[in-house]
């Protein structure tokens, strides 16, 4: 451990100290030690005033729907706890998702050109002893976040937004006609944009432990070798400290970043994150190929993703969460710019019509974070690439699985790779799949069972079932329910909503 305390110790500000902050977060999480937060309550008094008509709490990712709202015409404020800037490690998506910058006219076409700090081809998908698959424009573009935020801020404001930095969320009531958020700002709508450790969703999810976590370490780093390529997954371990390690690379702006990754359970026993980055430490020369004492560290990254299996529905009319703290994002990679990026039309839409129409109650807000049965089946794809405390396990078993899954989908071509890769399960895709391996590995197939569990199996066979049906609603129903004429305002936005649920929860959102 005393070489990630002087590897963290070169860099500037206190680093280290943060990765074990981050560590006593996670041990707290995993033993649900942490007390349920207090702040949302409601009252049957009418505020006498409401100033805005959207406010949103958290705004790193909550500057993108705020930019888009207010050149809807709506009156938004933004509440930031800091300063709101971007961080200086890029964002990665594919090109292809930016498009949305233009459609809601928060970007134009030299700014979306100014916004890409790099871009790579290909991208390798990799596993131990078994296939290698390189695919073309996928995540292979490198936003830079201190420009993109800084451009939307600006645009925020000149369009009548409101935004207040270091002003951190205190407390919320919700009136019969607002909410009154920190005794300050009155608004028709609350945005909760802060995210998986957002005060209104741990009072939400009343100290709910989640179902799966992601650790992730890894740093930027100059004195690599060049290389214009990039990983998306790649794995040269058998099973480590009861985890299987996942790898991720590409170029950045000022170096090449690296990512160590795992999936896990919550169960104490687990290793932590200054363990894994020791790992990272270790494994990276044989990684990249290069010695440890020819790389100038740039910065160092950290952190960890919980995700949970039940989609979170607030019981207060008037707040919605958005982004990461909706946990409508999928467990395999989890949320941030990525994920609200693909909800962000959807979003700005939905929400622009459930104010224009007064459809603000718990339920109706309830239909703009849809059950998504797309991302529930990802479930057992995580439980599959996790092994459990105790649990007896081939070593190379992940591995071979992974090297096998992949294999099919290289057989079957990019129209069922590339969206997987870019998170997106469509059933077409899902089905062709999960016959070939079966199929062609059958042994393979029945050794995984055990692994998951009969019960996740039934579980998932629901999801996979809707999933279907999702897909055959969205391309027969949305015909219909498109034909559908004079219905009021407050019914189209009902209309509208199942037309989101059929396209996302099919996956269709993609193309």
């Amino acid at each position: 451990m005393r070489l990630v305390e002087e590897v963290l110790n070169q860099l500037p500000g206190d680093v280290f100290g943060g990765l074990q902050k981050c560590d006593r977060l996670l041990t707290s999480l995993r033993e649900n030690t942490a007390p349920i937060p207090q702040v949302v309550s409601q009252s049957n008094l009418h505020l006498e005033t409401i100033d805005w008509d959207v406010v949103i709490c958290g705004g790193t990712l909550g500057i993108l729907i705020g930019c888009a709202l207010v050149k809807r015409g709506l009156r938004v404020a933004l509440l930031e706890r800091g300063v709101l800037r971007g961080r200086e490690q890029e964002w990665n998506i594919s090109r292809s998702e930016l498009e949305v910058f233009l459609e809601l006219d928060l970007l134009s076409q030299q700014e979306l050109v100014n916004v890409i700090a790099t871009e790579y081809n290909p991208a390798r998908v990799s596993f131990l002893g078994g296939t290698e698959v390189c695919v073309q424009d996928v995540l292979n573009i490198g936003v830079d976040p201190v420009y993109l935020l800084e451009t939307l801020k600006n645009k925020f404001l000149a369009a009548g937004g409101k935004l207040f930095e270091n002003t951190a969320f205190d407390c919320a009531v919700v009136h019969p006609n607002g909410v009154l958020i920190s005794h300050t700002f009155s608004t028709r709508l609350l945005l909760d944009a802060m995210g998986s450790f957002s005060p209104i969703v741990g009072q939400a999810r009343q100290a709910k432990k989640p179902d799966g976590i992601c650790l992730v370490v890894g740093s930027c780093a100059q004195g690599f070798a060049p290389n214009s390529t990039g990983d998306l997954l790649a794995s040269f371990t058998p099973v480590l400290n009861n985890c299987q390690y996942f790898w991720e690379a590409f170029p950045a702006k000022d170096g090449r970043t690296t990512y160590l990754f795992t999936y896990m359970d919550l169960n104490a026993q687990h290793i932590g994150i200054e363990t894994l980055f020791a790992e990272y430490l270790r494994l990276l020369p044989e990684y990249q190929g290069v010695l440890l004492n020819q790389l100038q560290i740039q910065r160092a990254l950290f952190g960890f993703f919980p995700a949970y299996r039940q989609q979170l529905y607030f019981p207060w009319g008037r707040i919605l969460p958005i982004g990461d703290s909706s946990g409508n994002q999928s467990p395999l990679s989890f949320g941030g710019f990525g994920s609200m990026v693909r909800h962000l039309k959807r979003l700005t839409l939905g929400i622009s019509e459930a104010l224009a129409t007064e459809q603000l109650s718990a339920p109706a807000l309830k239909l703009l974070q849809p059950y998504q049965p797309n991302l529930s089946v990802t479930w057992l794809f995580q439980k599959a690439m996790r092994v459990g405390v105790g649990q007896k396990l081939n070593p190379n078993q992940i591995n071979t699985l992974l090297s096998a899954v992949f294999a099919q989908m290289q057989q079957l071509g990019e129209p069922v790779l590339k969206p997987f890769l870019q998170d997106v399960v469509q059933f077409s895709g899902l089905t062709q799949t999960l016959l070939k391996t079966a199929l062609n590995y059958p042994l393979l197939i029945a050794q995984v069972i055990p692994q998951v569990g009969i019960v996740s199996l039934f579980d998932w066979m629901w999801h996979y079932i809707n999933l279907g049906l999702y897909t055959v609603l969205f391309k027969l129903g949305s015909k219909l329910l498109k034909r559908v004429k004079y219905i009021s305002p407050a019914e189209q936005y009902y209309y509208h909503r199942m037309l989101d649920k059929w396209q996302y929860g099919s996956g269709y959102d993609l193309y």
